[in-house]
């Protein structure tokens, strides 16, 4: 796909604007294989951060510590996030795309590696050594899906794209939740088990480099033209315009953003907080089900990981962004209640039945945040955007994660999901209140409009007799004909009305009417 357009939006130089600078919009066959390159190693750094959670009692045995400091080996993801998150956003800003990727692929492998050094009980400061270098490239990870989809991908593509990208870090925990259990059993005899654990840190070392020497053969930073009538706009913008201070405080000052990052962060504060408390869960109320706690994981992820798709197609081709958001929210929360009374019962299957429904939306909301996010704060980075949604997830995660421990040890698990379920009500009525301000998709109908308003001009000139400026071809939209040459939009559109023929000479010139 082609298209010549021009430029002119908000945000850019009213000189600019005026100046009709043409703009190639235009496709890259990369940006598949960037996106899923993206995802892979979103998904190897998301198993390292679950994998110990998910076999909780396992590692408490092993290392000879508390159930809750193996929960520090997932809540510390969250805790680095949030002092690296600005330098990290500003990084990405400044320097691009391909820089953290680089940074975020080449920590996840390292962090990967040290863990092979901590594979004896009185180790357990160098498996936390490991993890928190894993939690750094986490930094360099989770703002991307927004970033990478709007930087590649057309404005019709853009939420698929950002739903597969947050697609391989939902499924990263899905195989976090099935993995370990398997590879790790709960044995006695310490040694054997180190030698289990040995395997499961080889095979994640292993998969780490190879994805980072992807990253370094095929990862780009940008393709060679924008994808869409937004994104050029965005590129058009010089450095000197740009301030990441400004931007902060702008997305700041953003009421209805304010609102998303508040409910965004409760919604997936409490899933972070199901997840790294699920096998304890699970445990309590079925022993000995260490293998099935991890499939009912695996369970809440993957049908998240359809709800994710499913949401992304349906804002591509609805742009119903609020309405989507909000059902999705009263449907978490709807299966965070039906979770939270079903658990107890003592039939699994119906456990696996309920988690599943729960999933599909709570997990499924991850990329509908950042793209409604993206929508809100046009033409900020969406780096930025996706970094604040960030920080505030992690925030509550934490929150959420100690106060439904000590709920649970106090009081047991159905007060602590119940904790959970206030929560996402919260949620649910925020979300009610945001309003519906797509910037993004206004940029790219403002632009189009004023294709098919050069259009209508050149229509109007040459059913006059008139001849097309020499500049016509730069300032509108092209076609391609079946030639394989191009012409302006609005020349093609009038030959067809005229019945002109449209093998038309190399070049795609079209002969000029004498007056």
């Amino acid at each position: 796909m082609v298209q010549q357009e021009p430029a002119g939006a908000p945000g850019l130089a009213e000189g600019e604007a005026a100046a009709g600078t043409a703009v190639e919009v235009r496709l890259s066959r990369r940006r598949w294989a960037v996106v899923l390159l993206f995802s892979s190693y979103s998904l190897c750094n998301a198993f390292q951060w679950i994998q110990y959670g998910s076999i909780n009692n396992v590692f408490t045995r092993f290392y000879g510590v508390s159930a809750f400091a193996i929960d520090w080996l997932s809540m510390c993801y969250m805790v680095t996030y949030i002092p690296l998150l600005f330098p990290v956003a500003w990084l990405l800003d400044k320097r691009g795309l391909r820089l953290i990727a680089l940074a975020g692929s080449a920590l996840n492998a390292l962090g990967a590696w040290v863990k092979l050094g901590s594979l004896k009980p009185q180790l357990f400061p160098v498996t936390v050594l490991g993890q928190v270098i894993c939690s750094i490239a986490q930094v360099f990870i989770l703002g991307m899906p927004s970033c990478i989809a709007s930087v590649w991908f057309s404005s019709h593509e853009v939420s698929t794209a950002c739903s597969v990208a947050v697609f391989g870090n939902q499924l990263g925990i899905a195989l976090g939740f099935l993995v370990p259990p398997v590879l790790v059993p709960n044995l006695e005899d310490l040694e054997k088990l180190a030698y289990h654990i040995s395997i499961m840190f080889f095979m994640t070392a292993g998969v780490a480099t190879a994805l980072f020497i992807l990253v370094v053969i095929v990862f780009k930073e940008k393709p060679l033209h924008p994808p869409s009538r937004a994104q050029a706009l965005v590129q058009s913008r010089t450095t000197e315009e740009y301030s990441y201070v400004q931007s902060i405080r702008r997305l700041l000052h953003n009421a209805n953003f304010l609102l998303l990052m508040v409910t965004y962060g409760l919604n997936v504060g409490c899933f972070y907080a199901l997840s790294t408390l699920l096998n304890r869960m699970v445990i309590h109320h079925y022993p000995g089900e260490e293998v099935n706690a991890g499939r009912i994981g695996l369970t809440i992820i993957l049908s998240g990981m359809v709800g994710a798709l499913i949401s992304g197609i349906w804002l591509d081709r609805t742009k119903t962004y609020k309405q989507t958001t909000l059902v999705v929210y009263i449907m978490a929360l709807v299966g965070m209640i039906a979770y939270t009374f079903t658990l107890s019962l003592g039939h699994l299957w119906v456990v696996f039945v309920t988690a599943g429904a729960l999933g599909f939306f709570m997990t499924g909301y991850l990329p509908l945040g950042f793209e409604f996010a993206a929508e809100l704060t046009y033409p900020e980075s969406e780096g930025t955007s996706s970094g604040l949604l960030n920080v505030s997830a992690q925030i509550f995660g934490i929150a959420f994660t100690i106060s439904q421990g000590q709920i649970m040890d106090h009081f047991g698990t159905k007060a602590g999901n119940l904790f959970l379920c206030s929560f996402l009500f919260l949620g649910t009525i925020m979300t009610a209140f945001i309003k519906a301000d797509l910037r993004r998709q206004q940029a790219n109908l403002d632009n189009e409009q004023m294709c098919y308003d050069s259009v209508a001009v050149t229509r109007r000139r040459l059913t006059l007799g008139c001849e097309l400026p020499k500049d016509a071809e730069l300032s509108l939209c092209r076609h391609h004909t079946s030639h394989g040459n191009t012409v302006p939009l609005a020349v093609y559109s009038f030959c067809v009305t005229v019945g002109f023929p449209l093998s038309l000479p190399s070049g795609g010139a079209i002969p000029q009417r004498r007056k």
